[in-house]
């Protein structure tokens, strides 16, 4: 999630680091990898974990992957080709795979086990678009703990027999009882509706069951004492309500400035809670844009969010969940706040995870 300045430099210079791909490959993995082997991998492992993903599969990706690029390349996959991108592959996988087993233990769970059926206990109507599922285990042992702003994947069996799977924030705090997602309805716009956001609000009512993964997820708050930054935008309000609800459970004194935009006040899921945790925390402000406001909205707070005339203290630490474009926004202002790009963490669901990168 490059900002535009950092975009230009890196495919300006791009041909000179192109030149040297071989050597400086070759180094960076044999750094990377012993000294820090999650670093760069730890967000897919996440992503793995929460699907059950096994060693096993590894395999199978293995065959599949390499038949696909010797029948595209041809001759150009000579036995030395094939050999080094084989050694790449598995360095990689073997990170991963070592990631995945430290995060299944973490849990509790055998590896690729992850699956619980739980009950949905209440269905709440957020808005036109939005609903609440509050769910418990269905055989009676105790919820999962998981830290504020990790996901857990819901997996449906949709009418046509096929398995769908997507992820969803964990949107109340650890110490409640019950776990609660909160689900948007993706409308297609042209193209078709998502299908596992459908099923779940025209087909999951109060007392059904679902199919509901561990919680895994590496958004979670490392820097509760700093000064902190939540920015949302439409249903990335989720990991924020329960970073918020979490905040004021444990005491969160250092201050907390909370962003959010959305189309409208009614599209805006669950704003009462939104401003009524922000104001349980004792040095803390809420600021809502809206791109359609009711009468009385403040002008500076109409359209796209801009963090033009905020202040932002020194040492903040920023959190952003979103559509791509607010988040790459978002964090081209902070970076030029000086909020360094270490500081600032982001969570990208979907096929936007892959863009992220560009």
């Amino acid at each position: 999630m490059l900002s535009e300045t950092s975009t230009a430099t890196v495919r300006a210079t791009l041909p000179a680091v192109g030149a040297a791909v071989g050597d400086i490959a070759d180094l960076f993995y044999r750094k990377l990898f012993d000294a820090h082997p999650d670093v760069m991998l730890g967000r897919i492992a996440h992503k793995h974990a929460s699907l059950g993903v096994t060693p096993a599969q590894y395999e199978i990706v293995h065959t599949h992957l390499f038949a696909a690029i010797a029948e595209v390349l041809g001759d150009a996959v000579t036995p030395e080709v094939a050999a080094a991108w084989d050694e790449v592959y598995w360095l990689m996988a073997g990170a991963l795979i070592s990631i995945e087993q430290r995060l299944y233990a973490q849990q509790g769970v055998v590896a690729g086990d992850v699956w619980r059926e739980w009950e949905v206990v209440t269905r709440i109507e957020e808005t036109a678009d939005v609903a609440t599922l509050q769910l418990r285990p269905a055989d009676g042992a105790p919820a999962p703990a998981f830290r504020p702003g990790q996901y857990v994947s819901v997996q449906v069996e949709l009418p046509d027999g096929a398995r769908q799977i997507r992820q969803y924030s964990l949107s109340r705090a650890p110490g409640s009882r019950l776990r609660s997602i909160t689900v948007k309805r993706v409308r297609g716009g042209g193209s078709p509706d998502g299908e596992v956001s459908r099923h779940l609000h025209t087909e999951v009512e109060a007392g059904d069951h679902v199919r509901v993964s561990a919680p895994y997820g590496d958004l979670v708050l490392d820097s509760a004492d700093a000064p902190l930054l939540l920015a949302s935008a439409g249903i990335g309000c989720t990991p924020m309500l329960s970073m918020l609800e979490d905040l004021a459970a444990t005491g969160h004194r250092a201050p907390v400035t909370v962003v959010h935009g959305d189309r409208s006040p009614a599209t805006h899921a669950m704003r009462t809670d939104h401003a009524l945790l922000t104001g349980k925390l004792p040095d803390a402000a809420a600021h809502f844009w809206y791109e359609d406001p009711e009468p009385g909205h403040p002008a500076e707070r109409t359209g796209r969010v801009d963090l033009s005339g905020l202040a932002v203290a020194p040492g903040t630490h920023a959190y952003l969940c979103g559509p791509l474009p607010f988040m790459r926004a978002v964090r081209t202002q902070l970076l030029a706040k000086g909020v360094p790009a270490t500081d600032i963490h982001y969570e990208v669901f979907g096929p936007d995870m892959w863009l992220a990168q560009d």
